[in-house]
């Protein structure tokens, strides 16, 4: 699977009859920069579902710039494990400013859920999900919108973040479990999304 194109669903025949899951749970993953939270924005604005789903962003849940696997494990433990058994799951945001743990949220077990950010989509969190979804975009695209987006946060962090991500796309196979796997160098994923959205039920494929 790879360019624009939507490879097939397991185990739903559409975007859309996955998504239609009162349980729904979606995971969108790839590279920093790849657009990741910009199209759960926008999933999450098109929703065809009558309940809005419970957005969690794994920026949220990273305890530091050296957490993302720490944050992959978290995430599978203490939200997707829950919830794939049909519980309440639930996530600890961490506190950038102090450095340390903070509130936990609760995730309902009958709501919907999306979440996105680099980590999300291992193996083992990929078998808790209805639909995986995977985006790329070239290197220079990916490192221009992650710095500009954090304003220079960032910056003395991204060699060391992308050796982490690329551990873990080499130990975890993220795009080879993913449903779909989509180009989004200029958004184009969030055309595809509005494009497969608006087909009627029986032509979304």
């Amino acid at each position: 699977m790879s360019g624009s194109s939507a490879g097939p669903l397991v185990p739903f025949g559409s975007v859309a009859e996955a998504l239609s899951r009162p349980d729904a749970v979606v995971l969108i993953d790839g590279r920093s920069g790849a657009g990741k939270s910009t199209f759960a924005d926008a999933l999450v604005a098109s929703w065809p579902g009558s309940v809005e789903p419970v957005l969690v962003r794994m920026d949220d849940v990273y305890p530091g710039w050296s957490g993302l696997d720490a944050a992959t494990r978290h995430v599978g433990a203490e939200l997707l494990g829950p919830r794939r058994a049909g519980r309440a799951g639930r996530w600890r945001r961490h506190d950038w400013r102090t450095g340390g743990p903070a509130e936990w949220h609760d995730v309902p077990a009958g709501r919907p859920l999306v979440l996105e950010g680099c980590g999300a989509l291992s193996r083992s969190n990929a078998a808790a999900a209805n639909l995986r979804i995977w985006l790329e975009a070239a290197g220079d695209v990916r490192k221009t919108r992650a710095l500009e987006r954090d304003a220079g946060a960032f910056d003395a962090h991204w060699d060391m973040w992308t050796d982490q991500m690329e551990a873990f796309i080499d130990r975890e196979g993220p795009i080879a479990v993913a449903d779909v796997v989509l180009r989004n160098d200029d958004l184009q994923a969030t055309r595809w999304l509005d494009e497969t959205l608006s087909r009627p039920l029986g032509d979304r494929r």
